[in-house]
């Protein structure tokens, strides 16, 4: 077996074996706009992706682009809420695949972005907090399950600079990947010994990513200034003075499932282009 990046010299030229070649994975919330980057960076990079999700026209046409480039998915009605509903998704991949190597749940909601806490009803700050949090536990737990009879896997969850590092107008979010990344970080720990990695990948503002668009629209008209400047704004307080985008984010999202990352675990992966340090 090649080690990943290995290289074969052929009749036809130099074939560079993908970073995720061979790879089965599963991915939550594929359509939006981390989903689809990350989706399409795990195929292009040689895994097959199975789709789930609730709605599947989008997903439908995220995996028509993915076959139109070359690459493996398939799509299929799953609710990331519903525990019956994963497992038996996994219990079909698994069937068709033999395996399940990544698991990565990018599921997210804007409930009560551009908002502070004591403008959230409770409502607001249950869907945004509990619901959220809930659909990782189901979705993570589920997939442990499996790679830990298999003896391997990666789990990933996307989290927010903001479950670490404060800051006003962004709702109950940032609080539930705060309990998003501590849910991982023991899952790492109890599923560690049987050969499962569970990592949060942690972003900033990606401006290429359109539902970040609508969140700076808000923060711009509590500021009383445009989109633009609140995206020069955010990436001020970054150490490159610029803010991620979205292939960035992918391709953070394929070298952290790759075998390459395989002593990384239990922790908390920072893609924000260094707005911790700011």
């Amino acid at each position: 077996m090649r080690s990943p990046g290995s290289v074969d010299a052929g009749s036809h030229g130099v074939d560079v074996m993908k970073l995720l070649d061979g790879k089965i994975a599963v991915v939550y919330g594929a359509a939006g706009g981390v989903g689809g980057a990350v989706t399409k960076a795990f195929a292009r990079e040689g895994a097959t992706v199975f789709l789930a999700g609730r709605t599947l026209d989008r997903l439908t046409t995220l995996a028509n682009d993915i076959s139109e480039a070359g690459g493996a998915a398939e799509v299929a009605r799953v609710d990331a809420l519903d525990p019956q509903s994963v497992e038996e998704h996994l219990r079909t991949v698994i069937a068709k695949s033999g395996k399940l190597d990544i698991s990565f749940n990018l599921i997210s909601t804007g409930v009560g972005m551009g908002r502070s806490l004591t403008e959230l009803s409770d409502e607001q700050f249950a869907t945004a907090m509990f619901t959220l949090v809930r659909a990782h536990f189901i979705t993570a737990t589920a997939a442990a399950r499996q790679m830990e009879k298999q003896g391997n896997g990666v789990i990933l969850a996307l989290s927010t600079s903001g479950a670490q590092r404060p800051e006003p107008n962004v709702g109950g979010f940032a609080i539930a990947c705060a309990a998003i990344e501590a849910l991982f970080r023991q899952l790492a720990v109890e599923g560690g010994p049987k050969g499962v990695r569970a990592i949060s990948l942690r972003t900033g503002a990606t401006p290429d990513n359109p539902v970040l668009h609508e969140v700076f629209e808000v923060l711009a008209k509590r500021r009383g200034t445009t989109r633009e400047e609140v995206e020069k704004s955010e990436a001020k307080g970054t150490a490159l003075k610029r803010l991620p985008r979205l292939p960035e984010v992918a391709n953070a999202a394929v070298f952290l499932a790759s075998d390459y990352a395989s002593a990384i675990t239990a922790t908390t992966a920072d893609a924000t282009c260094g707005e911790m340090a700011s």
